[in-house]
């Protein structure tokens, strides 16, 4: 349990402003889904993002087959290990059978994800997103097509991935390169069926899924399926059914059994402008942040209320991230919008705070919480790559994971936090941890706009290394002219007699501190 008391601020430097004590007692496994990321057909993502394509957008990029090798090269570093794709809305107009083959005798049809209306020539397939995620070592979540497509159309998808068995479809895989199956265990039923996916009811939804399930598990009865769920904090003005995934579950009733995850959304969409923000949107944004943990324990617990005996399906929060104002056409934010939405937005160093302050309660959620997946992974939205010519820019976001790195596959620890209170509410630090054999990694976030914060942290071992990640404003971008203006520094710390590692994280700054286990 994450517990933080607050403490007197602290105006000179004998007591620190804030304590961290990390404990002992493992909360899970934190598994590397948990640090996914989503490569969407939309906008800049796919097409002119991680393939250079033949746009002038992308012109000089160095590729290899069709991706980037400098976005790829990154995103190997970050990591990225799990990559979902197709979508997304364009998942529900996907049809596989478009992106095989020769891609110069591949259809040209038309994406209509999210409102766009543009030629899409399937020079993206199966093979090539295959080949990109076997290149960044991501495992691979497909989505299927359930808005306009078919359940044989999904089961044939299915066993051209999957199956080793001699078929007409097995034998058009190793005609087209793959001899061997692939083995994708993520399967995705569908995307928001209550909107764009074909604006289901909950209980028609569940009726499609009950069919698609079990015909998919004939084909394959390995698989992991994700069913679609919602946030139950819908915009007022969507009019969507906030009760959807309690009406979903009792529609599915005794074959709950045939679903492993049930996927929620959450954007945050609150914090004003992407840039030139106030203290309060600042706060703003790193408060819905925060609150997607208790979407989270909420979708955990009707989970576990519907669940049969010895089944048990988790929660996969497989689109999360910030949405500026500036890069859509609805919801709040008293901004002038683009036109046309190209879903590209400046992404901040407040936006990297955000995504570790969501990582805090991924960490603690880590029994319930199956997947997670930032959108999107290259110039669309919350991206951690952008690119512009040859240029290739790591954001903010792509550092707070990058810091986060040490966690993947590690045991989720508890963490005691002590610290003082914001003029906003809440707490200025909070930190998260784990262990793994070589050593324990704890990550703190200084929340505060304006003042830094003197730590005092308790944990055994000795520093390995420390990082900060931080910048003259929260506002601050790193750019094609300035790349590196928010990159991680080395975070000076000095031991106490009582051994505990103390520093001052700056304002609006996040840091990692890696402690060997090499006795003191």
């Amino acid at each position: 349990m994450d517990c933080c008391r607050d403490v007197p601020v602290s105006k000179g430097k004998s007591v620190p402003q804030a304590s961290i004590s990390v404990g002992e007692e493992p909360l899970g496994a934190i598994s590397p889904r948990l640090y996914g990321h989503f490569a969407e057909h939309l906008g800049r993502c796919c097409y002119g993002g991680i393939w250079a394509g033949d746009s002038a957008a992308s012109k000089g990029a160095a590729a290899v087959d069709g991706p980037r090798t400098d976005v790829v090269a990154a995103l190997r570093e970050l990591p990225v290990p799990l990559l979902r794709w197709p979508g997304g809305c364009y998942a529900d107009h996907y049809h596989w059978r478009n992106g095989i083959g020769a891609p110069e005798s591949r259809p040209t049809t038309l994406n209509t994800s999210c409102g766009q209306l543009e030629p899409d020539t399937n020079g993206i397939g199966t093979h090539e997103f295959m080949a990109l995620a076997e290149r960044l070592g991501a495992e691979p979540y497909l989505a299927v097509n359930v808005g306009t497509g078919s359940i044989q159309e999904a089961c044939e998808w299915l066993e051209y991935v999957n199956v080793g068995a001699d078929s007409s479809l097995t034998r058009l895989r190793a005609t087209n390169g793959h001899p061997e199956p692939w083995g994708v265990r993520l399967w995705g039923i569908g995307n928001e069926t209550w909107d764009c996916g074909g604006r289901y009811d909950a209980a028609a939804y569940a009726h499609e899924y009950r069919r698609y399930a079990t015909m998919l598990r004939h084909i394959d009865p390995n698989v992991e399926l994700v069913a679609v769920g919602m946030e139950d904090e819908p915009l007022p003005e969507s009019m969507l059914d906030r009760d959807w995934n309690v009406r979903f579950l009792e529609a599915l009733g005794p074959n709950v059994g045939l679903m492993d995850h049930l996927s929620i959304h959450r954007y945050w969409i609150r914090g004003g402008a992407e840039t030139g923000f106030d203290e309060e949107d600042y706060y703003t944004l790193l408060t819905e942040a925060e609150s997607t943990e208790s979407l989270i324990q909420r979708t955990a617990a009707r989970l576990a209320h519907f669940a049969p005996a010895g089944h048990r399906a988790r929660v996969a929060l497989d689109e999360y991230g910030v949405w500026h104002p500036e890069a859509r056409n609805w919801g709040p934010g008293d901004v002038p919008r683009r036109t046309p939405v190209t879903f590209e937005q400046s992404n901040t160093l407040r936006d990297a705070l955000a995504v570790a302050i969501a990582f805090e309660g991924f960490h603690r959620q880590c029994a319930v919480l199956s997947m997670a997946n930032l959108a999107q992974v290259v110039n669309v939205l919350q991206s951690v790559i952008v690119t512009d010519g040859a240029s290739c820019v790591k954001t903010p976001t792509y550092h707070a994971f990058a810091l986060h790195r040490p966690h993947i596959g590690a045991d989720a620890i508890e963490v005691d936090v002590a610290s003082a209170a914001l003029p906003a509410g809440g707490r200025a630090v909070s930190a998260t941890a784990s262990r793994k054999e070589a050593g324990t990694a704890v990550t703190i976030v200084n929340r505060d706009f304006r003042n830094a914060a003197d730590v005092e942290i308790h944990c055994p071992g000795n520093v390995d290394w420390s990082l900060v990640l931080t910048a003259d404003t929260a506002d601050a971008v790193n750019s094609a002219q300035s790349p590196d203006r928010v990159s991680p520094r080395a975070l000076e710390l000095h031991r106490t007699a009582a051994g505990a590692s103390c520093g001052t994280i700056p304002a609006h700054s996040m840091a990692t501190i890696q402690y060997s286990q090499r006795a003191l």
